[in-house]
């Protein structure tokens, strides 16, 4: 392992790491930025119904990920990494808003690093809507 591993899993620590397949799903994420792997925090948004999931890869077209890590849980939902990616499953009773952290540990283009990605996920209020004009 390289020494720039050692020290980024040093200062990050040592978590356990779920995984899961995905299916595709509709794009939930705005705002996303891509973040540099230069560590910088970077901050995303969410838009999500209760008890809907969102999908979501990591990898930019000049990055290879080495791993991700939940450093955050967030308390309206449940996030599992999926390969280079995530997976956030909000809870039926999802009424927002909601947070969770996420570190990405790799190598953009020559030089190795780490990302902070900061995600903020509020309610979807069109899908709120639909869901309501169904219950009726």
């Amino acid at each position: 392992m390289s020494s720039f591993l050692v020290r980024a899993a040093t200062a990050l620590g040592t978590g356990l790491f779920a995984t899961a397949f995905a299916n595709a799903s509709p794009s939930c994420l705005r705002d996303h930025t891509p973040y540099k792997l230069d560590f910088d925090t970077i901050e995303w948004s969410m838009t999500i119904a209760p008890g809907a999931e969102c999908i979501q890869g990591l990898r930019w077209s000049t990055m290879q990920i080495y791993w991700v890590n939940v450093a955050e849980q967030p308390k309206g939902g449940e996030v599992v990494i999926v390969g280079s990616g995530f997976r956030y499953i909000a809870k039926p009773d999802f009424s927002g808003p909601d947070k969770f952290t996420l570190t990405v540990v790799g190598k953009n283009r020559r030089t190795e690093g780490a990302s902070t990605v900061e995600v903020t996920v509020s309610r979807s209020t069109a899908q709120v809507v639909a869901t309501a004009t169904r219950a009726r």
